[in-house]
């Protein structure tokens, strides 16, 4: 049975010595979060991209191998297993394969989701949290549609933005959804009144000028006394939210951003230089990673007091507020493509296409 498999297996196997940045980087390519590490043709352990958010969120370098990062304790099968039991154990750790080992430890199966339940993959794990939108701005790098049709509403396929966004936290078990609006806010009411069976709860609150990415949260002190989310509405993010939000109460942050890898190849030879112009180094076509912020946050609902009434104030200000009082601000990463940013059109059309969306604009 195995044998048949090993087109499947090839591009899921990587060496316990590759970085990584380049474990990341296949599993952006495979569009999965488990690999197979494998040494001289023998099964080593399971790489799952929570292990290389740890190994980030601790400060490991992108360079470090894999395997001093992989877990010893991951779940396998046994040959001696039936289906049944690892079915079971498949579906209660949510796993998106599952090994089967014999006795001396050698890999002789896999069991692949789809194979065994019929869904792509599985599902996460449900959290219940209020999300808000931040769905107020003019989409300025987006013109000129943006003059005739909010950024909310610009197209993905066959729904908006926004949709999108929302079903992303839907399927997480998250509601209920509040949207910050201000520029064409009647457009985007009208669009969702008009949604036959709109399957989303949706409260509004209104900027009457531009407050920023953050400013317009003051409308809503009071209105929300637990952890939330809040959403820039030009981005969609891959990951499983209730991770996030474990990270999150784990070490008692007080905001988490998400942090997405963005990996940059310089097609020149870059040159250091020092007093009167001497060389000092060069290097040739470089490569530079970094983790920039990816427009997606948790929040604890006191912070909400913390923010001015009525000033332009962004969140990266309310980030700072907390940062100066000694306050918790944690980082969680994600890689490069389970982020998706849509606020300009280059970044626009690589969505799209990434999503395999023909785009007519």
């Amino acid at each position: 049975m195995l044998s048949k498999k090993l087109q499947r297996l090839e591009p899921l196997s990587i060496q316990s010595t590759a970085t990584l940045l380049t474990a990341l980087q296949q599993m952006d390519r495979v569009d999965r979060k488990l690999l197979l590490i494998v040494e001289g043709g023998e099964y080593r352990g399971i790489l799952s991209a929570g292990d290389i958010q740890r190994a980030i969120i601790a400060n490991k370098s992108l360079v470090t191998p894999v395997g001093e990062v992989v877990r010893k304790d991951v779940r396998v099968a046994h040959s001696a297993d039936d289906f049944e039991s690892i079915r079971t154990m498949m579906l209660e750790f949510r796993t998106e394969f599952m090994p089967v080992l014999d006795d001396d430890s050698k890999l002789v199966d896999v069991y692949f989701w789809d194979e065994v339940f019929t869904t792509k993959a599985p599902e996460h794990r449900k959290i219940d949290l209020p999300v808000i939108v931040m769905a107020g701005g003019k989409g300025t790098r987006l013109k000129p549609f943006s003059n005739i049709l909010p950024k909310p509403l610009f197209p993905l396929g066959e729904k908006t933005i926004l949709e999108v966004i929302l079903d992303k936290f839907q399927a997480a078990g998250c509601s209920p959804f509040m949207l910050s609006v201000n520029y064409k806010a009647d457009f985007i009411r009208s669009y969702f009144d008009q949604l036959e069976d709109c399957p989303y709860e949706l409260d509004y609150f209104t900027e009457d000028k531009p407050l920023g990415t953050a400013g317009s949260l003051h409308l809503i002190e009071g209105q929300i006394n637990e952890t939330f989310f809040v959403s820039n509405c030009d981005i969609v993010i891959d990951a499983d939210y209730s991770e996030i939000l474990d990270y999150h109460r784990e070490h008692e942050n007080e905001i988490t951003l998400v942090g997405a890898l963005k990996h940059f190849k310089i097609p020149y030879g870059t040159l250091e230089t020092e007093g009167g112009g001497r060389l000092i180094g060069l290097q040739e076509k470089p490569e530079l990673t970094y983790l920039i912020n990816a427009g997606l946050y948790l929040l604890e609902p006191h912070l909400i007091a913390e923010i001015p009434k009525g000033e332009l104030f962004h969140i990266t200000d309310l980030i700072e507020v907390v940062r100066a009082r000694s306050g918790r601000v944690g980082v969680f990463p994600v890689s490069e493509k389970s982020w998706h940013d849509i606020g300009e059109w280059q970044e626009y059309g690589r969505t799209m296409k990434s999503m395999g969306i023909e785009s007519h604009l």
